[in-house]
């Protein structure tokens, strides 16, 4: 099927899976099958406590049904944000098939195992980077970087590099998904789920 072939498909009520976590997982495996690049790349908005909001890409690092998890330093500023303030929008948008997929939901640390566990799976080069740098401060220059890089390459020189204690996993657990889908003329396909008062999920089509 070419591009403009996936991109005007529509969506169709009847055919979404009553769970929106299954729907993603459908949606995402789809996206990973075809070989297209960095499927897991997200934009994370968050905001301080007086309300001002901050967007960037992050990396989708594993979800579930407790939530989408990602990784960052806790002292940068989503860092700070979100400690200022535990809330947090996640967007994935995929171009070829025309496709984008909202999450809305409060955001939690992850256990230090779990972190520990993530981090220790990194490549040393990155493991190293993440020990070095002082997220979202200032610096002087990449030459203190590359230094800092170096004292702890020659200091951890078996690789066994520590988890640094301001750095770690952050999980989003939604309470709203969106599912778009591109359709010609703009008239585009809009699911949004929300829960019920039994707690099940409710699905609404909204306008584009």
């Amino acid at each position: 099927m070419s591009s403009e072939d996936l991109r005007a498909r529509p969506l169709v009520e009847a055919e979404l899976e009553r769970d929106p976590l299954r729907q993603f997982a459908r949606w995402f495996e789809e996206i990973r099958a075809s070989g297209r690049p960095l499927p897991e790349a997200m934009a994370l908005a968050t905001a301080d406590e007086d309300g001002r909001p901050s967007v960037r890409m992050v990396l989708l690092k594993g979800f579930d049904e407790r939530g989408f998890v990602f990784f960052s330093g806790y002292e940068s500023r989503k860092g700070r944000e979100l400690a200022a303030n535990p809330r947090a929008a996640l967007c994935f948008y995929w171009h070829e098939p025309g496709r984008q997929v909202r999450l809305e939901g409060p955001v939690e640390r992850l256990g230090e195992r779990e972190s520990e566990l993530y981090f220790a799976s990194r490549p040393l080069g990155s493991r190293l980077s993440a020990a070095a740098s002082p997220q979202s401060e200032v610096v002087a220059s990449r030459e203190e970087l590359e230094s800092r890089v170096e004292e702890l390459r020659q200091r951890h020189g078996d690789g066994a590099v520590p988890l640094p204690p301001d750095w770690g996993g952050f999980r989003l657990r939604p309470e709203t998904y969106e599912f778009w889908q591109h359709r010609e003329d703009r008239l585009h396909d809009r699911f949004h789920y929300r829960r019920g008062v039994d707690g099940g999920w409710v699905i609404e089509r909204l306008a584009p």
